[in-house]
């Protein structure tokens, strides 16, 4: 299917309405780039532990918005991979609210998740590289706290400015092959090729861009020894290069989402997912007018033919703000044991056997406590637009849900943001499949759709509707 171009506003009258939030804004960035050594083996294959090198810097990048409720809240964008065990997420987050002295539902801590980064899991610290883990954590919270003290403190009245765009980089990877369902690239699946894009800018300068977009950044595999953010790396650099500001990413909702081409240990094979993300944001950002202004009618010019005249001209902006905290309860399916998942997996080679149930370990300490658990989501209207976050792997559904529901309002969704609830959120039809994202998670069909329901009452209440 051809891509359409993405509109940039709505039309009202004889205006082109750029949805758009007047606000305090502050953006501060801390290098956060593991260091060499660090255990960084997130692959079952993997016949390596420790990191030997780096692909490309590491970057934890703090935007502060203070709307008209005078609310500080807190966006830390951050490299990273994901959480392991609830402790080592709580025990992050926790020391920067309180390092801030803020509370929880002021800070929104969102990893991009790249698969090629340092294990993020304290308990690991007896292991080849482990050593270095419990230091990097206290290394991330000391970087929050300061990015964030910097952003708060320097925020200034701007503008954040919504556009949407395309990008072909994302792909269905649930492909079904003789029988069996695996984690690939399947050409007959359909992908969310949508990136939501705020462009931030005070007394007209451009300060920041903001990306959405949902894939997985599991181009780089086990083949590589160095870490990397993986496409987003090269992302970053091609928005940065183009607006001489910070480029934050947050993961979308890409639970069966990813690049076509991965699994390799070629990381100019990272780069080049990243210039493609990283061109299609600039071009929904050359969309858009001046800072500040709207394309207008502007009159008309009789030439040979009658001429319509747009120019940009000064608009208005919305200051509101609001958040909120909330929970959904979800079902759990009927979860193996420990013993009987080794049982399962005896016959698959030992490392991956290992890796598989390391994970299975520690999604039941601290998330599952009980038939059903509490899953948090984190919500903020600014102006004319949305930030939600949730702790899980949603699959895109989620944010295509909530955009078909609200439609005109720019809705930033954001999986692996706070916690706890390291999980996936497939649809029934994984479940069906027996996709790998199906019998790895702990909850039981149809938590999606619970969560996509609780989200929209979330929005609607923020909306006013």
């Amino acid at each position: 299917m051809a891509q359409q171009a993405a509109p940039v506003g709505t039309m009202i009258g004889d205006r082109i309405r750029v949805p758009r939030t007047r606000i305090r804004v502050g953006v501060s960035r801390r290098d956060i780039t593991p260091p060499v050594g660090i255990r960084a083996k997130n692959w079952g294959p993997a016949d390596w532990e420790r990191s030997e090198g780096v692909h490309r810097p590491f970057a934890l990048t703090a935007l502060a918005l203070i709307g008209d409720d005078g609310r500080p809240r807190l966006l830390l964008a951050v490299d990273g991979t994901w959480w392991r065990r609830v402790a080592d997420e709580q025990g992050v987050r926790g020391a920067i609210l309180d390092g801030l002295g803020l509370e929880p539902d002021q800070l929104m801590l969102s990893l991009s998740h790249t698969h090629a980064g340092a294990v993020l899991c304290a308990a690991d610290a007896h292991l080849s590289g482990g050593e270095l883990i419990p230091g990097y954590l206290e290394a991330l919270a000391a970087a929050g706290i300061a990015a964030g003290r910097e952003a708060l403190d320097g925020a200034e009245p701007g503008l954040i400015e919504w556009a949407q765009g395309r990008c072909a980089l994302a792909a269905d990877r649930e492909l079904v092959l003789d029988g069996r369902a695996l984690v690939g690239f399947n050409p007959a699946g359909d992908a969310d090729d949508t990136v939501v894009i705020g462009r931030i800018s005070v007394g007209g300068r451009v300060r920041a861009t903001l990306v959405n977009y949902a894939c997985h950044p599991t181009t780089l595999a086990w083949q590589s020894r160095e870490v990397s953010p993986d496409y987003v790396g090269a992302m970053r650099e091609i928005v940065e290069s183009a607006t001489d500001a910070p480029c934050l990413f947050v993961q979308g909702a890409s639970g069966e989402l990813a690049p076509r081409e991965q699994y390799t240990g070629d990381v100019s094979v990272a780069d080049r997912h990243g210039r493609s993300l990283g061109h299609a944001v600039l071009a929904a950002l050359d969309a858009l007018p001046a800072p500040g202004d709207e394309v207008t009618l502007d009159g008309v010019v009789e030439s040979g033919a009658p001429l319509a005249i747009w120019a940009g001209r000064p608009a208005e902006a919305d200051g509101s703000a609001s958040g909120t905290t909330t929970s959904v309860d979800l079902p759990l399916r009927d979860l193996p044991t420990l013993d009987e998942l080794a049982e399962e997996w005896k016959d698959i080679d030992p490392r991956s056997r290992e890796e598989r149930l390391g994970r299975a370990r520690n999604l039941r300490e601290g998330y599952i406590d009980g038939p059903t658990v509490r899953h948090p989501v984190w919500a903020w209207r600014v102006g004319d637009a949305v930030l939600l976050g949730h702790p899980g792997e949603a699959y895109s559904r989620l944010q295509r849900t909530l955009r078909a529901r609200f439609p005109g309002v720019p809705i930033v969704v954001m999986n692996l943001t706070n916690g706890p609830g390291f999980v996936y959120l497939p649809t029934r039809e994984a479940y069906d499949r027996g996709a790998y994202q199906a019998w790895q998670t702990p909850l039981a069909p149809g938590a999606l759709d619970l969560l996509e329901e609780h989200a929209s009452r979330v929005v609607a209440e923020l909306l006013g509707r």
